[in-house]
């Protein structure tokens, strides 16, 4: 069994210890520093009072990210699946 590495992460002005995989390292590091990035272009832009209003609009901004993302691939699989039907086709055509 791998072994944990003990990690603390700041968010927000709050720092929040984790028990992680060597290989989470690198991407929690990046998703904190991109939230961090994010909270401060929000408090800059907009009038806000509470850190935790500023967390809800960073996880709806990366809520909506995602959705997108997973929009954009089941429409690419749905157009993959097509040329490889089309694909299979012309070659079952072509083997007779």
């Amino acid at each position: 069994m791998k072994e944990k590495l003990k990690i603390k992460i700041s968010i927000g002005d709050r720092v929040y210890p984790l028990s992680i995989f060597p290989e989470q390292e690198e991407g929690l590091r990046k998703a904190a520093k991109e939230i961090n990035s994010m909270m401060k272009k929000y408090e800059q832009s907009y009038a806000v009072r509470d850190k935790q209003d500023v967390l809800a609009m960073c996880a709806l901004q990366f809520a909506n990210q995602l959705e997108n993302i997973n929009k954009t691939d089941v429409k690419n699989q749905a157009e993959m699946l097509t040329k490889l039907k089309d694909l299979n086709k012309l070659v079952e055509n072509n083997l007779n």
